[in-house]
């Protein structure tokens, strides 16, 4: 099955992915500005090479001068390597991916680049329904994709295999793009396996009652359709029962009180919510006020942020338990505990001050370090089946610490690691989900998800690994 979506669908069936979401892991929307601040600090160049390389958490020897030289594949000089960045910013006028690109490629130029050669961020902005454009402008101009995501990312990848080029991914969205070929996602995922085994069963466990009492509720699209999908297979994998699954119209009502009344007349007592922030907020204010308050409310990531909190306010922060699962993401929150987050965090405050570090941020992060390192072990000899070859070899990845880990070489295998937030009066916490593995609890259930597109490959499009040089 194939999921086409034309443009005047494509606003309303995206709209709550205007963040960049799904919750392969979504952005805060904290940021407000649709421009990367400048740091005071300037731009680093290449002419400010290190004698000695910078490292990143536990990953060593980062950036470095060198001598490396040669035009050995597109976007590659002596002097640069251009890598193409996909955002959606020109819609959702939050720039996260921009300024994450921003603070490492100065990061790292600042220390000599990748051998000496300069990192270049190239940002193609798809404004929401330009994917395919932006994708084919990154095929004429750029080594490699990194740090990047946009919320229509499967509609443009067989784009991008036709013009081979790798994808170091922060965050996929749709299905065909979930282990597309020629992909390095180094979150903690699957394109086989439900990633939230660990998280329905310890909401069934915490909470016993909502087992057989399940609901969904998401604004109507073909994208919330394929989420919903995945979620009830997950109760259902885990023993629990759905006993709801609405939509409501994907740009929002102005009247929550009768969705509220649907959830309760239902005897839902768990529910998980797709869509936009203030929509979610709205609702719960709404619940709050017909004295309604069920076990947990699934926001998940795309309510994990300062916005959220914000917009719920005290009160229903209070009433009603809201909880997120991220992917195997150290919490931003807890950032001084962590000194791969803490670092980022203090990259940012030299690079990019003022601008916040988000959980998307971090994703990004990782996928910019991995290609990074894969691509400073080719040295001269840098084409696009080295870096690649290289980053499979990544089969323990954590991003220097942002994560849990990752054999990125297998992105069908069966996910294990995890972690939960609830959200309190006190911000967002991590709730208590029993971490057995540091900030994370691994060993969650295997839960086959079937009747969801598949991911793109190479074979598909007639082609062969051996294309790529």
């Amino acid at each position: 099955m194939r999921i086409a979506i034309r443009a005047a669908a494509a606003v309303a069936a995206t709209a709550l992915l205007a963040a960049g979401c799904s919750r392969a892991g979504t952005t805060s929307t904290q940021a407000s500005s649709s421009t990367p601040a400048t740091s005071s600090s300037a731009s680093a160049s290449s002419s400010q090479a290190a004698s000695t390389g910078v490292s990143f958490g536990t990953v060593t020897d980062v950036c470095h001068g060198g001598n490396a030289t040669g035009s050995t594949d597109q976007g590659v000089t002596s002097s640069q390597i251009e890598a193409g960045v996909l955002t959606d910013v020109g819609f959702t006028k939050d720039p996260e991916l921009e300024t994450t690109a921003k603070v490492f490629t100065d990061w790292c130029n600042a220390a000599g680049g990748i051998d000496g050669r300069k990192l270049v961020a190239d940002i193609h902005d798809t404004q929401l329904l330009d994917v395919v454009g932006a994708m084919a402008r990154a095929c004429a101009s750029d080594f490699v994709l990194a740090g990047g995501s946009a919320a229509l990312d499967g509609l443009a990848v067989n784009t991008r295999l036709k013009c081979l080029l790798p994808d170091f991914d922060a965050q996929v969205v749709m299905p065909q793009n979930n282990g597309a070929s020629l992909q390095i996602y180094p979150i903690p995922w699957s394109d086989t396996y439900s990633v939230y085994g660990g998280y329905y069963q310890w909401l069934e466990q915490e909470y016993p009652a909502s087992k057989n009492a399940v609901g969904i509720l998401s604004g109507a699209s073909v994208i919330t359709q394929v989420d919903a999908s995945l979620v009830a297979q997950t109760v259902k994998g885990v023993g629990g029962t759905v006993v709801f699954n609405g939509t409501f119209p994907i740009s929002g009502v102005t009247n929550w009180t009768p969705y509220a009344e649907t959830l309760k007349n239902h005897g839902v007592k768990g529910f998980t919510f797709y869509g936009q922030t203030d929509q979610l907020t709205a609702l719960e204010t709404a619940m709050d006020t017909i004295g309604y308050k069920p076990d947990w409310i699934d926001a998940n990531t795309n309510a994990y942020g300062n916005d959220f909190l914000t917009l719920a306010g005290q009160t229903v922060l209070a009433d009603q338990h809201n909880y997120a699962d991220l992917p195997g993401v150290y919490p931003v929150e807890k950032a001084a505990d962590n000194p791969a987050t803490e670092q980022v965090v203090k990259l940012f405050d030299q690079y990019a001050p003022g601008q916040p570090v988000t959980l998307q941020d971090l994703q990004a992060w990782s996928a910019w370090l991995i290609f990074a390192k894969s691509a400073e072990s080719c040295g001269s000899a840098l084409t696009r089946v080295c870096v690649y070859d290289a980053a499979l070899k990544q089969t323990d990845w954590t991003g220097g610490g942002l994560t849990a880990a990752k054999n990125v070489a297998d992105p069908g295998a069966v996910p294990s690691c995890y972690n939960i937030e609830q959200a309190t009066t006190a911000g967002w916490v991590p709730a208590p989900f029993d971490p057995n593995n540091g900030a994370y609890r691994c060993g969650m259930p295997a839960i086959k998800v079937t009747g969801l597109p598949g991911p793109t490959t190479l074979a598909s499009l007639g082609l062969s690994l051996s294309a790529l040089k």
